[in-house]
């Protein structure tokens, strides 16, 4: 059964901490961010190894491996927006349908196996591309097809939040 669409603009989270997850996007810096992906990843790979990790814990929420396909897919797409905005000024985003992606991708009836290795690498290139990042390039904007801009900082600071609160969501 499809998921209701997330239809909320989740930018708030740069202004003040997510009280669901408790992330507060003002903590992470440029210094931090690689090392932040990086330690997330030993316990997206736990996720996927449980036993019921394709159980829908109700008919309106996402299984903890629909989560983990959808967090594969938040690392590859933020490099890429990461990378148009190292390339280019004041870069524009292209909407992207994430509950289309789910559909089309049968984030359901994926592999947790083959999920927890792309997790893993998508998960390691965008910490590779950040911690390339240098101190005059943070500051570069692009906008989102909403209208939000970003900075570096700032997408960085939103990705972030995306990944620690799918965390949560699955008890990670």
């Amino acid at each position: 059964m499809p998921i209701i669409p997330d239809e909320k603009d989740w930018t708030w989270v740069l202004s003040r901490p997510c009280p669901e997850c408790s992330f507060d996007a003002s903590t992470a810096t440029p210094a931090t961010v690689p090392g932040s992906v990086r330690s997330m990843l030993p316990r997206w790979r736990a996720v996927l190894r449980r036993p019921d990790v394709a159980e829908r814990p109700d008919e309106d929420t996402w299984s903890a491996l629909e989560y983990a396909c959808h967090v594969r897919d938040v690392f590859s797409l933020f490099d890429q927006r990461l990378n148009l905005m190292l390339d280019g000024d004041n870069v524009r985003f292209e909407n992207w349908d994430q509950d289309r992606t789910a559909l089309d991708k049968d984030y359901a009836n994926a592999d947790p196996a083959v999920v927890s290795a792309e997790l893993t690498a998508e998960g390691q290139q965008i910490a590779e591309t950040f911690a390339g990042v240098r101190q005059a390039e943070w500051g570069r904007k692009g906008l989102r097809s909403n209208g939000s801009v970003f900075t570096v900082l700032t997408l960085a600071q939103y990705f972030l939040h995306d990944v620690v609160h799918h965390l949560h969501d699955v008890d990670g």
